[in-house]
């Protein structure tokens, strides 16, 4: 199905500039106008003609992924979604397609994760966390209290301490109210999010712990599914004003880990 004014669309993707963007050694298509992007997104990926849940299958009590040359076995709650605004306990495309792609981005060089330190954000079941831990990272995996029971259960399961490259630790966070000394200090080199923009209400919560979580070295990636494109636009516009945003081409994500549904994003803070 091509619809109208695809042409000029496909035009102005082309026309869109490359820069390298923190500490990602790809290049990412830079965000300087909300509307235009969601405008691009919409009508080039047409997220709502393709299949949701390609990755996951949330009915099952565990999901099964090779990762890092490892067998990840991530439980799941599926009973969990039905009280509303409850997510976090199963896992969605967007997680496993930001998980595969970190690992991927090390394997050819374009991240480096040994040693650095990784704040997750809404982590839910924990598999993005998990992954940059068994790359190398010291990574604090975070989410409000009631989801951490889960999180540590398959913290402790997925990481075995004589296997794992780096570190990880779980910790509840509230966003908008202030992080535990261990998650803030010292800052992040990178924070890490998947569908985390999902409602208005949220992004202003949101986007204050990313200034307190960000310096100007920290390098953000998001990944989200394209559900409402009101939603995105509004967090766009707001969080352009202290960060600049680029978007990762689907040709530097994991060549098995590919979706129209979802989007990679860089994100650094502005200098003062």
């Amino acid at each position: 199905m091509k619809i109208e004014g695809e042409d000029a669309l496909v035009e102005e993707e082309k026309e869109e500039i490359k820069v390298k963007l923190g500490s990602f050694n790809g290049n990412v298509k830079v965000v300087n106008d909300a509307s235009e992007e969601i405008m691009l997104l919409w009508g080039l990926q047409q997220p709502t003609f393709s299949k949701p849940n390609a990755f996951v299958q949330q009915s099952s009590l565990a999901l099964h992924l090779d990762a890092c040359g490892h067998s990840l076995s991530i439980l799941q709650s599926p009973s969990s979604l039905i009280n509303p605004g409850v997510t976090g306990a199963v896992m969605w495309d967007s997680g496993i397609v930001l998980g595969k792609f970190i690992e991927h981005a090390v394997d050819s060089g374009m991240l480096l994760l040994q040693g650095k330190k990784v704040v997750e954000l809404g982590s839910g079941c924990g598999l993005v966390g998990c992954i940059a831990a068994l790359l190398g990272a010291q990574v604090v995996l975070t989410d409000l209290p009631e989801r951490l029971r889960l999180l540590t259960k398959n913290v402790k399961t997925n990481l075995i301490p004589s296997d794992l490259r780096g570190s990880a630790m779980v910790r509840e966070l509230i966003w908008g109210e202030e992080p535990d000394p261990e998650v803030l200090e010292p800052l992040a080199d990178y924070v890490l999010g998947s569908d985390v923009i999902y409602s208005e209400e949220a992004v202003g919560d949101l986007l204050a712990t990313l200034r307190q979580l960000c310096g100007i070295h920290t390098t953000g990636i998001l990944a989200g599914e394209l559900r409402n494109d009101a939603v995105l636009e509004y967090f766009l516009e707001v969080a352009m004003e202290d960060f600049l945003i680029g978007r990762v081409d689907q040709t530097d994500w994991h060549p098995d880990y590919h979706s129209q549904r979802v989007v990679i994003y860089m994100l650094t803070k502005k200098s003062d």
